[in-house]
């Protein structure tokens, strides 16, 4: 079984303590993640494993024959060729196989060879060998595993003849991380794959990690990505290295419990520390007290002082008080968008077409659809930023809008320090919370006295949303504001986007954020466009139903209640024309359902309950690590979903009766 294994490895750059004795094993099957905040050192981690980086001290032992491939974060550029020709190149391995075989098949048909059965033996042997590895890694399929690897990650038929030159700096990404998965190595190194993905793209990779057999470790700030793709996480603190079982949720419930133990620890000592510090200072001049005071100072000195973790610390700040608004936010009628041909299209491009829909004030409506289906197009377009459209776009009384997207960055220049920025956008009653909500947002420490024009690009590009963040809007605009956060602070705007007393309007490729702050979807395709009343996991119910063969209009509840409404409305008479018997009819249907909907609803939330119970008998390592348990357990959840989806469909048929009988 191949493995990679460093024993007591420690790297030190200048004064500081990059790893301390770190120690990891990653063999076939091995599905781990590397947590830390930002800063860590995860990356450092994992060039040393790759082998880029050598180590101070330690041990590092690699099977042999054992191929490690590493995807960086950024930084990899190609040119020269073909998409299709630098996907080939991934196949180097198979190639130098191939050549190897064709060498040896050459030496077997010497004449001393083939009349020479003991000298053949170990040709054919190694012949034999040679050809069933490349048999097994995909060489003779290489084109076809390219294709599919390459349409997974979101690249089309036709680009595959494209220079890659022409590609910008997200997909040459893209083809990197290709590459790196054609690769099909023992261990696999990816330090942030996710940064350049949409949903689409990453729900493919985790089905392709899932599937791989080798071994892997990643970095990522994907909470739902990794908790379906590890079952270890490692976590990198002060340059020590410590494992833990179980997949990112499991591990952040652990060391929750754990920091809890450690910030009463903390502040235990901060007690005693402060006690000495005030013995020091009170009489450390006193010629009667001088002994005692420097005794202090070395018991102070020698004092191991406990540090938080900066990624599991609980930070929290609210918006500004939402303006008041009218209940009709936004309204959308027939709008229409083409770009005109382009050197890339030679047609007109239709985007969206006849697109229609209301946002009510409180609502969270998240745009989904595949890159280059016009999603950014919409919010530019709604954010009064692109007027070259056709239909009517028009905004209710007293909304004010508040638009950030990965241009926003571009605006922030000049010698203001990234603390100065913020304190003069910060509304007065937030002053004191700055340094903090700065923390949030990865400026900490020194970092907040950078002046803004030397930013590098994520740095502006939080810098602008914390901005944006801080004003008095009552509609926000938001393409991809989790880019360039960690978990930690998308658990902190997260937070902050389900207390606001607006409305929210978003575009992100993070799947946990949207499922956790999404009330409706709207989906787009080039020229067509959906929109889903109800949360992501409907969304995403509806398209696995359709994609089952169930229809895709009739069958839906919103469709129910339509032709419902439109029974009614046809047969019946208004109200004050009905009998007696009609109306009283009418009552004690309208009764039955508003029963069988209290009914359903708390049938629902007990097999929520049994659900989270048997999740949570699942994460206890008594369970997770006896496969039968685990399997037994499993089942029931599954089972448990199964009636949850049930019950929630017959609800949704009620309360859509319900609707067309008011």
């Amino acid at each position: 079984m191949a493995f990679v294994q460093f024993s007591k490895v420690s790297l030190a750059f200048g004064d500081r303590d990059i790893l301390k004795d770190a120690t990891v094993y990653l063999a076939a099957g091995s599905k781990a993640a590397l947590a830390g905040a930002n800063g860590s050192g995860k990356s450092t981690l994992m060039k040393v494993l790759a082998g880029i980086i050598e180590a101070d001290s330690g041990e590092r032992a690699v099977q042999k024959n054992a191929r490690i491939s590493y995807l960086p974060q950024s930084g990899i550029v190609f040119k020269d060729s073909t998409l299709k020709e630098e996907a080939d190149r991934a196949f180097e391995y198979g190639h130098s196989l191939a050549k190897e075989l064709d060498l040896l098949g050459d030496e077997l048909k010497k004449e001393e060879y083939a009349q020479n059965d003991s000298r053949n033996a170990p040709l054919l042997e190694k012949y034999h060998e040679i050809q069933t590895e490349l048999e097994e890694s995909g060489w003779y399929r290489r084109e076809a595993i390219a294709e599919q690897v390459l349409l997974g990650l979101g690249f089309s038929q036709k680009d595959f003849c494209r220079p890659v030159a022409e590609f910008s700096g997200g997909w040459q990404m893209r083809i990197a991380l290709a590459k790196v998965l054609l690769e099909k190595p023992d261990i696999l190194l990816l330090d942030e794959p996710t940064n350049y993905l949409d949903i689409e793209a990453r729900t493919w990779l985790e089905q392709w990690l899932q599937d791989f057999k080798g071994g892997f470790l990643i970095v990522s700030h994907d909470r739902y990505f990794l908790d379906v793709t590890v079952n270890e996480v490692y976590e990198l603190f002060n340059g020590n290295l410590h494992r833990y079982s179980g997949n990112y949720s499991h591990y952040e419930e652990v060391r929750r419990a754990e920091l809890d133990q450690l910030m009463a620890n903390y502040e235990l000592q901060q007690i005693e520390i402060k006690k000495l510090e005030d013995f020091i200072r009170r009489f450390g001049a006193k010629a009667t007290k001088a002994a005692q005071a420097q005794e202090r100072m070395k018991m102070l000195e020698k004092i191991e002082r406990i540090e938080i973790p900066e990624n599991l610390k609980k930070i929290h700040f609210s918006f500004p008080p939402a303006p008041h608004s009218g209940r009709l936010v936004l309204t959308v009628n027939n709008l229409s968008k083409t770009y005109p041909p382009s050197a890339e299209n030679l047609e007109p491009n239709c985007v969206i077409k006849n697109l229609d829909f209301v946002l009510e004030n409180g609502e969270r409506l998240v745009v989904a659809g595949r890159n280059g289906a016009g999603k950014t197009t919409l919010l530019r377009i709604i954010a009064g930023h692109d007027s070259d459209y056709s239909g009517e776009v028009k905004l209710g009384a007293g909304v004010s809008i508040g638009y950030f997207s990965q241009d926003s960055a571009e605006q922030l220049q000049g010698t203001q320090t990234v603390l100065e920025t913020i304190e003069s956008e910060a509304p007065f009653e937030l002053i004191p919370k700055v340094r903090d909500m700065l923390g949030a947002f990865l400026f900490r420490g020194d970092d907040v006295y950078k002046q803004v024009s030397v930013l590098s690009g994520g740095e502006k590009s939080r810098l602008a949303l914390l901005k944006l963040l801080l004003r008095p809007v009552n509609l926000l605009i938001l393409d991809e504001p989790t880019n360039h956060l960690d978990l930690t602070s998308k658990d902190v705007l997260l937070d902050a986007l389900k207390d606001f007393g607006g409305t929210v309007l978003f575009v992100s490729h993070d799947r946990g954020f949207i499922e956790s702050l999404a009330t409706r979807v709207i989906e787009l395709k080039p020229g067509s466009a959906r929109l889903f009343a109800g949360d992501y996991r409907y969304y995403l119910e509806r398209l696995a139903a359709e994609q089952a063969g169930a229809p895709t209009d009739t069958s839906t509840n919103e469709a129910k209640a339509a032709m419902q409404a439109a029974a009614l409305q046809k047969t019946e008479a208004p109200s004050s024309q009905l009998s007696w018997e009609e109306e009283k009819r009418r009552k004690n249907e309208k009764k039955r359902l508003e029963r069988e909907e209290e009914q359903l609803m708390n049938a629902i939330t007990e097999a929520e309950e049994e659900k989270a119970s048997l999740e949570a008998e699942l994460a206890l390592p008594a369970v997770y690590s006896d496969g039968a348990k685990s399997s037994a357990v499993q089942k029931k959840i599954e089972e448990a979903e199964q009636k949850i989806e049930e019950l929630n469909a017959r609800w949704e048929e009620c309360a859509a009766a319900l609707e067309a009988l008011s």
